[in-house]
């Protein structure tokens, strides 16, 4: 009809039409890094109740908040002491050039944290330059030795990833270098498949003589985290508590990957929001809430954010995503390339190409060079610095003199969704949809 203006569907938007016909065209599942990119119920939907009257807030710079926390002191000998609660997550060499692992571990030191492995084995460069480095155990046992056990300051097994629970992993042949092989025992330039479930063990009774057997090659010194996608997060928790672990860390479906299936990435698993309060709630339950400590991780951004993944009930979090754009990842410095592949800075997800402009998920020696790992490190740690700036002067407004001091009744959503999945009333009342009583 003349003068109607034309009209896009909700269910069938430009975006959903393009990915019909590419997989028309091609045949083939769309691959891609990042994590999930629609709208999902996150902290931004919560708000924190800073003090007025009824609360008595801290002043300032001059009152102290402390930011320390201990990691693993259940069981091992040596637990983790950091300066602050936000730590490094695990992403591969192999995924990330040498000069991006190098440049975490600078990074994270400097500012009294952890940084870690990620599947495909301990790296000099990572190793010589991290205080604190946690090396993760994965179902590929890629890089897997006993000596690198022991060099490492924890262990983390691995049973899933936010962004993809119940997948395994990926890295295409194009990042499959000599050195890349070389350490994972694969053939030079072929696309390599991790399992999704571990061969060393088929339920918790197993994994629980599988932890047994990493603490005594350690002699019983590194602490033991295990780490789950979030999916069945109350349930998955209680069993990593049965079966021994010192630090149980969530990974919500906001969490990053290198290389995975779109569907995957967007269609399966929970939003962080909701993985917490069922994490806390089985913890609490078995009476080891802050004794098995809880990391959280899967799209945290701000020290907003910090102070209200610690406040619904975590001891730590974890950065993958911020701590690559920390880096330089997605810079504005490499527009016009990132255009030429095309995409865009803001918007560039094709980690699995291996032609990342910015130097930091690829194995192409010169784009590698391109990232210096000790400025690198000094702008990781400047974020890192003002994550916990934030989260400090947030935690001052509601009077708490220590991060961990941050609790629920700190919150209120501003979303019935969000006030449903983080349990803390709907701003403006005292009501929490679904809760009993």
């Amino acid at each position: 009809m003349t003068g109607t203006l034309p009209r896009e569907s909700a269910t069938f938007d430009r975006g959903v039409i393009a990915e019909i016909q590419r997989a028309a065209e091609t045949g083939i599942y769309d691959i891609r890094g990042w994590g999930a990119k629609r709208r999902l119920p996150h902290f931004d939907d919560l708000v924190l109740l800073g003090a007025s009257m009824s609360r008595y807030p801290l002043e300032g710079y001059r009152e102290r908040c402390g930011t320390d926390v201990v990691l693993g002191d259940r069981n091992a000998k040596h637990p983790l002491h950091l300066d602050i609660p936000i730590t490094i997550a695990g992403m591969s060499f192999g995924a990330l050039s040498g000069q991006a692992k190098e440049a975490l571990g600078r990074g994270a030191s400097a500012m009294g944290t952890s940084t870690t492995t990620g599947d495909g084995g301990m790296t000099p460069e990572e190793r010589g330059q991290s205080k604190n480095l946690v090396y993760q155990y994965l179902p590929s046992r890629y890089g897997m030795n006993p000596d690198d056990l022991r060099q490492a300051d924890a262990i983390e097994i691995v049973l899933g990833q936010g962004a993809k629970p119940g997948g395994g992993g990926m890295l295409l042949g194009q990042k499959i270098t000599e050195r890349v092989a070389g350490m994972r025992t694969l053939p030079q330039g072929i696309d390599q498949r991790s399992a999704c479930r571990h061969p060393d063990w088929t339920g918790p009774d197993d994994l629980a003589i599988k932890i047994l057997e990493l603490r005594e090659i350690t002699q019983w010194e590194k602490p033991i985290y295990i780490k789950v996608g979030a999916s069945r997060t109350y349930y998955d928790v209680k069993l990593a508590v049965k079966a021994g672990a010192d630090v149980v860390v969530v990974d919500g479906m906001q969490g990053g990957t290198a290389a995975t299936q779109e569907v995957f990435i967007e269609h399966v698993g929970i939003p962080t929001l909701a993985a917490i309060p069922q994490a806390v709630q089985a913890l609490q339950e078995l009476g080891v809430h802050r004794k098995v400590q809880l990391i959280v991780s899967g799209g945290i951004r701000t020290g907003a954010d910090v102070a209200k993944a610690m406040a619904l009930g975590a001891d730590a979090v974890a950065i993958g995503t911020a701590a690559l754009i920390a880096l330089g990842d997605n810079s504005p410095r490499y527009a016009a390339e990132y255009a030429a592949l095309g995409s865009a800075a803001g918007s560039y997800d094709d980690f699995q190409a291996g032609r990342d402009p910015a130097g930091i998920t690829t194995q192409d020696p010169e784009l590698a060079a391109r990232l210096d790992p000790v400025d690198g490190g000094r702008r990781l740690a400047n974020y890192l610095r003002v994550l916990t700036m934030e989260a400090q002067t947030l935690a001052r407004a509601c009077g708490k003199s220590h991060l961990r001091n941050l609790e629920p009744e700190d919150l209120v959503a501003l979303t019935v969704e969000a006030s449903a999945m983080a349990r803390v009333p709907l701003a403006g009342t005292s009501w929490i949809p679904g809760a009993v009583g």
